[in-house]
């Protein structure tokens, strides 16, 4: 049901990204991009309040009050699910606007939704409000001008998208990460932030591994760095192992981190 499209609107320092490729997805034959849409509806609708869509940006640890404009684009990605990119305004301010991205996987014949993340947000120059890109982009705006199904090397795009799905699935009631600190042996419930690059690949074990930023919810300071080990053995990437990196510690009223351990003596090259 999904038409060849041509995608503009990366625009971050200054730089257009073209994202020139588009599939069409082969989940089921009774779902497409209308099932899409009503998906994105349904949830903006059981998030709303006062007339507002409520999303908490985890970015900035804050409530988002918006008002839905359009949906300006949905794209399907064959193994990964949909993506529908939408805009919205700021309830006390038209002009600051954001493009919000709507993850959805399927499952039968339903949509589930994964993760709601922001592509873009408002900047003000001068009178006037721009959107500009969200760093780190996330991995589905990554594989510029590739077909997932072409590929002959693992990208660094499907190595974060299996461990964004591994979050996504594996998420408590509360929307946080249960994540077992290894040297304490308490579990802790965290709140996902981002995925970062590089992503980064053994060489003798063949594992990938890539960190990511956490928060200790209901805190805006205290943040974890979180190591996701992934492997292909099974010729499909799964994490395999989790592993706090670093830890929140306070010194003279400030939250810094502190490693539990380092990569002296890994050897290991960046994949792209």
């Amino acid at each position: 049901m999904t038409a060849q499209r041509s995608i503009m609107g990366i625009v971050g320092a200054g730089v257009l990204a073209l994202v020139l490729y588009c599939f069409a997805p082969t989940y089921a034959a009774d779902l497409g991009e209308d099932d899409v849409n009503k998906a994105v509806q349904a949830t903006i609708a059981e998030r709303s309040k006062d007339g507002a869509f409520v999303f908490h940006d985890p970015k900035l640890d804050a409530d988002l009050n918006l008002v839905y404009e359009q949906i300006k684009i949905v794209r399907g990605m064959e193994g990964y699910g949909w993506f529908a990119n939408v805009i919205f305004h700021d309830k006390d301010n038209d002009q600051k606007k954001y493009a919000i991205d709507f993850w959805y996987k399927p499952e039968g014949d339903k949509l589930t939704l994964m993760d709601i993340r922001v592509q873009k947000g408002p900047k003000q120059e001068g009178d006037s409000w721009i959107m500009i890109t969200r760093m780190p982009v996330a991995w589905w705006w990554l594989p510029v001008q590739e077909h997932p199904g072409d590929m002959e090397v693992t990208r660094a795009w499907q190595v974060m998208a299996a461990i964004h799905n591994y979050i996504a699935t594996n998420k408590d009631q509360n929307g946080n990460l249960p994540i077992k600190d290894d040297k304490t042996g308490e579990t802790l419930p965290l709140q996902f932030v981002e995925i970062h690059q590089p992503v980064r690949h053994l060489k003798k074990d063949g594992e990938y591994f890539v960190c990511t930023d956490f928060r200790k919810p209901g805190s805006t300071d205290e943040y974890y760095d979180i190591d996701f080990w992934v492997n292909q053995k099974s010729g499909k990437l799964e994490v395999d192992n989790v592993k706090i990196h670093k830890v929140p510690v306070q010194q003279d009223g400030v939250w810094t981190q502190e490693p539990r351990y380092t990569f002296d003596g890994m050897d290991f090259d960046v994949t792209n």
